[in-house]
């Protein structure tokens, strides 16, 4: 089947259209992370937001009690629909769990030429459960790295790629720079697992001195599907048109409210979630 450039607008090349982000990620059936933090974060930046499930998990804020890979094929067959019908102006990707699956998605992304791709390299949810084997790891920065715009890793998946512990405020500028040499296009090394009274992350762009981006902290149980919603945010404004650095921050500020609007809320047991929709905005025409 002949598909329409996924980067056009369908129909007449006048009409009025959103902004189009699709997540490549698991499900979280407690709603707080993976697609379903994905299509929340979407929406109240206002884009239009679509899925291709890669797995579907059953969690709640306590933390994961099962993982049920998609097959390949169901998955490709997923994102296919998706492009070939509505488009697609920027792309997050989270959890792949299978070697398989990251070829699918890489292979996709060549194919369709997907623009703005944001890669969160999710290995370890928030309660410290594993999501992604071993095995997965290589493949991942072999296909994916180069074809992402940015990648969006926490301290332990920084580690866990580099193959060392990440311990302070010192380690991350060079971490970030390593995760270059690794084939990343960009790089931002997220320092919220650190201690202290500010958070502190790190963007790297080849040819340029590290861009650190910080904040106060802000005390709270509620931080379960932080990094799937930063991601979401980022591939959001580069689908409503700025440019990397700004849209880092753009969607570092969003996630900051986002926090402390939920801060108190008591969802479950554990690790709850953010308040995404505190600040919505209109769904954007293009």
């Amino acid at each position: 089947m002949t598909s329409a450039s996924p980067n056009a607008p369908q129909g007449p090349s006048t009409a009025p259209r959103y902004a189009r982000v699709l997540s490549i990620a698991g499900s979280d059936s407690g709603g707080g992370a993976g697609i379903q933090a994905d299509l929340k974060t979407f929406a109240a930046l206002g884009c239009y937001g679509m899925t291709a499930i890669t797995a579907i998990t059953a969690q709640n804020t306590l933390g994961v009690t099962g993982i049920h890979g998609i097959p390949p094929d169901m998955l490709k067959a997923q994102i296919d629909a998706v492009v070939q019908d509505i488009g697609v102006d920027a792309v997050k990707i989270g959890m792949l769990h299978s070697p398989e699956v990251v070829r699918v998605v890489a292979d996709a992304i060549r194919e369709y030429r997907l623009p703005h791709v944001v890669l969160d390299p999710v290995m370890v949810a928030t309660s410290g459960d594993r999501l992604i084997a071993q095995e997965t790891v290589g493949v991942l920065v072999r296909e994916l790295f180069p074809l992402a715009e940015v990648v969006t890793p926490n301290l332990d998946e920084a580690g866990w790629l580099l193959g060392r512990t990440l311990a302070g405020l010192d380690d991350l500028e060079q971490a970030a720079q390593d995760l270059l040499g690794l084939g990343a296009r960009a790089a931002l090394l997220k320092g919220g697992h650190l201690p202290g009274d500010w958070v502190v992350d790190v963007l790297a762009i080849p040819g340029q001195p590290g861009h650190r981006l910080q904040s106060a902290r802000i005390a709270t149980h509620n931080g379960h599907g932080t990094g799937c919603t930063l991601s979401s945010a980022i591939a959001s404004h580069l689908a409503l048109g700025l440019p990397l650095q700004q849209a880092v921050e753009s969607a570092r500020a969003y996630i900051v409210g986002a926090i402390a609007a939920g801060a108190n809320v008591v969802t479950g047991g554990g690790h709850g979630p953010l308040n995404h929709g505190y600040a919505p905005v209109a769904q954007r025409v293009l």
